[in-house]
């Protein structure tokens, strides 16, 4: 059984909340006492969790010095969800769909931060390429604030070739430039099956991953900005696109 770590108080609040059988051994800092980390150990027992008493030290080690909060768990890693699963979402919902596609984006804070905005905007998977892109490390969870824990996060072999089978089952994909390219995010229609594309640190979305948009769109600067950080390109997209889907089309 493979296993890996998980920390932060936020984090591990979320596990234990949403998927607790998932959650083998918790591993706390000896000399935090406060309420909150005593509430969460508290949860633990009732869930009859073992909990190890730790120096900073070692739970530093534990955690490879990420930032714990003086909790974290060995956790039973699950399956990365894949392209056959993403079908299966698709196929169940009762609401026109709404993903958001990561282009390798290879910071874990940018990928938790892009989760975590994505799960409040009310999107149904986001999906990534297996390679070259960052996947659901003790970081990205961390950052992620307990989305990982109740939003599909998809990893796929070949994103073009997803993006076209995406396109086969009606979704308009809209890709965030950064040069301009196409209308504003504030003028496209944004409120059908939608995908919403956007590209990694760096060079952004790669050509295939351009070519297979349906339209390009950027995020109008008021000053001389090249571009926004991708979280933030991200969250701007996806509440745009949750405020005009709370106005369907008639």
């Amino acid at each position: 059984m493979a296993t890996t770590i998980v920390f932060g108080l936020h984090a591990l609040q979320s596990l234990l909340d949403q998927q607790p059988e998932h959650v083998l051994e918790l591993f706390a800092l000896e000399d935090r006492r406060d309420a909150r980390l005593q509430a969460l150990l508290a949860q633990a027992e009732l869930l009859g969790l073992a909990v190890h008493w730790r120096t900073r030290e070692q739970l530093d080690k534990l955690c490879e010095g990420g930032q714990h909060q003086g909790l974290a768990a060995r956790i039973r890693e699950r399956p990365a969800a894949s392209e056959n699963d993403l079908w299966d979402i698709l196929d169940a919902l009762q609401e026109p769909p709404f993903l958001l596609l990561l282009d390798g984006v290879t910071d874990p804070h940018n990928l938790g931060a892009c989760l975590r905005s994505a799960a409040a905007a009310g999107v149904h998977a986001v999906v990534a390429p297996r390679d070259r892109a960052v996947g659901l490390t003790a970081v990205v969870r961390k950052v992620a604030v307990g989305a990982t824990e109740v939003l599909p996060f998809i990893q796929v072999t070949n994103l073009a070739r997803c993006m076209g089978l995406l396109a086969e089952r009606g979704l308009f994909i809209v890709g965030l430039a950064a040069d301009e390219a196409g209308p504003a995010i504030y003028d496209s229609d944004l409120r059908g099956p939608l995908a919403l594309v956007l590209g990694g640190e760096g060079e952004g979305m790669r050509r295939l991953t351009r070519e297979r948009c349906d339209q390009l769109a950027h995020i109008p600067m008021q000053r001389h900005i090249e571009s926004l950080n991708v979280s933030v390109a991200a969250g701007v997209a996806l509440f745009e696109a949750l405020r005009q889907r709370r106005n369907p089309p008639t």
